[in-house]
């Protein structure tokens, strides 16, 4: 854990708390244009987590997330991986136009990435934090969500379908279904669509 040590310590990135542009309140562009103009405000919530649920890791998250991440490294800002499915695959990343030397990885599991995630989140050191936390539940996603706000940290955590029926503190929470299509179940300071959204390729 010295690299995650590392990082939260060193104030030179405190800039990547400016993730939002000028406006705490703004939201941010996933580069997604259909789905920007399904949210409010136009994009993700910033200082704050969206919840991406499916049937199982790989349904799509990537391809959703990469536009935001790619502009977020162009800017030169860090951004965290917490506990990812698989090893990240460098071509596909740099495809997508996202720098890989601003991305850093965590492959840890269990209880250390729930800590990790909560540490990333709130030392607001970090641009945005996506993490995969199948075994996280309400009162954990609470802890996120409070950490997320106080280090003024987009973040992104996926867990599986199952947690759907669960009470869940983000101000988003997104179904991915396959062939990169959505649904917003829930979205703060609007009624969620009912259709599906359609947002790129799949990853």
């Amino acid at each position: 854990m010295s690299g995650l040590e590392s990082l939260l310590d060193s104030r030179q990135v405190w800039r990547a708390q400016t993730v939002v542009d000028s406006d705490r309140g703004e939201a941010i562009a996933s580069g997604h244009a259909t789905l920007d103009a399904m949210l409010p405000g136009g994009g993700w919530p910033p200082a704050a987590i969206s919840e991406l649920l499916s049937t199982g890791a790989g349904n799509g998250e990537l391809a959703l997330v990469w536009p935001v991440l790619s502009r977020l490294t162009r800017e030169g800002r860090p951004v965290m991986l917490v506990s990812p499915p698989a090893v990240p695959y460098p071509a596909a990343w740099r495809r997508a136009g996202v720098v890989l030397e601003q991305c850093h990885w965590l492959d840890v599991q269990g209880r250390e990435a729930l800590w990790a995630t909560e540490q990333c989140l709130r030392a607001g050191c970090c641009a945005a934090v996506v993490a995969w936390l199948p075994q996280a539940d309400s009162r954990l996603m609470r802890r996120l969500q409070v950490a997320a706000a106080s280090g003024n940290t987009l973040a992104f955590i996926h867990r599986p379908l199952s947690k759907v029926a669960e009470a869940s503190p983000a101000p988003l929470r997104l179904r991915l279904h396959r062939h990169a299509e959505l649904e917003i179940l829930k979205c703060r300071g609007s009624f969620p669509p009912s259709q599906r959204i359609a947002f790129g390729g799949g990853a």
